[in-house]
């Protein structure tokens, strides 16, 4: 787990922002364990600047020819940074953040722990990509810490205010968004709007949502921290990884036909202290970021340049991208060396996560730890 051994060639060349000691951050991409200055390199004034927005809102050709241009310079070199001299910085301005609910698994096994006796899937999530507008301005790079929320969370009955005491890691895929929409315009084709893809924690403190999220969902409980990858991998690296999504009965309304496969074959690893505690396969994802993205603009909302739209907890194929599913709500601990065990995270936890593709392409990873409540 953990992307070991998976290098960064020039099949991948993902994007991200750095800086080095006393100059302004800058867009470059990852070759190897360097990063390569792409103003520098390229001569171009969109690299020059700290978020990718610019570069992203120029479309798909502009995307293509950039990539081509890497490729072609990559090999001299030439204004290389080694990755450890670098900060890295988060990669995007953050427009708006939208996060589904779009593993079968996932869906099942919370509905399956909160409503017990009941159909886990309510009627409408076989019909349509399930989803909450989230906070922009708490979404932060990959090894920002995370300090403990505090909220309202029912104990014993009653509700009490104080520090979380279910505080939970969600896996998860996310997408960019480069080209926008006007307001009452519906998205086009996926790949004409969407950049690349990125890794996510939607950190979420279940104490705090169960209690809250009757009957308008997710409010204070994954508002405090979402954390992404400072890699943004474009959609052009991915050729290889797609794959045709799962079958859906009832077929889907036709605005969410799936026109291409989207689906992503790919693995992400989930890490706590560094022990590896699951492994679940994103191909398996049952509504697909295609479908994702039509639905979120079928009502008219516009897409920014700086959109990110999240998978919701990858769940599948017998493994869990959460503590609340490999614990089943705290009930059966998980077991670290040592003797230590989990049942949601506790101060000072580092959580990482990775990806590695079919092809054997590395998202990067994703980390945060924990800190305790002030």
């Amino acid at each position: 787990m953990g992307g070991a051994g998976v290098t960064f060639g020039v099949e991948n060349l993902p994007y991200g922002v750095f800086s080095l000691p006393g100059q302004s951050p800058r867009v470059g991409v990852r070759i190897g364990d360097d990063v390569l200055d792409l103003a520098a390199a390229l001569g171009d004034e969109v690299f020059a600047m700290p978020y990718l927005n610019p570069f992203m809102a120029l479309g798909r050709t502009a995307w293509r020819e950039a990539r081509e241009r890497v490729k072609e310079a990559a090999p001299t070199g030439g204004h290389r940074v080694p990755l450890d001299q670098v900060t890295l910085h988060l990669p995007i301005e953050v427009a708006d953040y939208v996060d589904f609910y779009a593993s079968l698994e996932h869906a099942t096994n919370v509905g399956l722990m909160f409503r017990p006796g009941e159909e886990p899937l309510k009627p409408n999530w076989r019909h349509l990509p399930v989803g909450y507008h989230g906070r922009a301005g708490t979404v932060v790079v990959s090894g920002t810490p995370v300090r403990r929320p505090c909220g309202q969370r029912l104990v014993n009955g009653r509700p009490e205010f104080g520090p979380s005491l279910k505080l939970d890691v969600e896996a998860e895929m996310g997408f960019v968004v480069g080209v926008p929409t006007a307001l009452g315009e519906r998205a086009g084709a996926f790949e004409d709007h969407v950049f690349g893809v990125t890794l996510v924690n939607d950190w979420s403190a279940r104490d705090i949502q169960s209690w809250e999220y009757v009957p308008l969902g997710p409010f204070l409980g994954k508002s405090f921290a979402t954390s992404i990858s400072p890699w943004i991998t474009p959609l052009e690296a991915l050729e290889e990884a797609r794959v045709d999504g799962p079958a859906q009965d009832p077929v889907p309304l036709p605005y969410l036909r799936r026109a291409a496969p989207w689906a992503l074959d790919l693995t992400l690893a989930i890490e706590v202290d560094g022990e590896p505690v699951s492994a679940p396969p994103y191909r398996e994802m049952y509504w697909t970021p295609d479908q994702m993205l039509a639905h979120l603009t079928v009502n008219g909302a516009s897409l920014r340049t700086g959109d990110l739209f999240a998978s919701g907890t990858v769940s599948g194929g017998g493994q869990r991208g959460s503590l609340l599913e490999l614990t089943w709500n705290g009930a059966e601990p998980i077991k670290l060396s040592g003797g230590q065990t989990r049942t949601f995270l506790e101060d000072g936890d580092i959580v990482t996560i990775s990806a590695v593709t079919r092809g054997g392409l590395s998202l990067g990873e994703v980390s945060g730890q924990i800190l305790p409540a002030t």
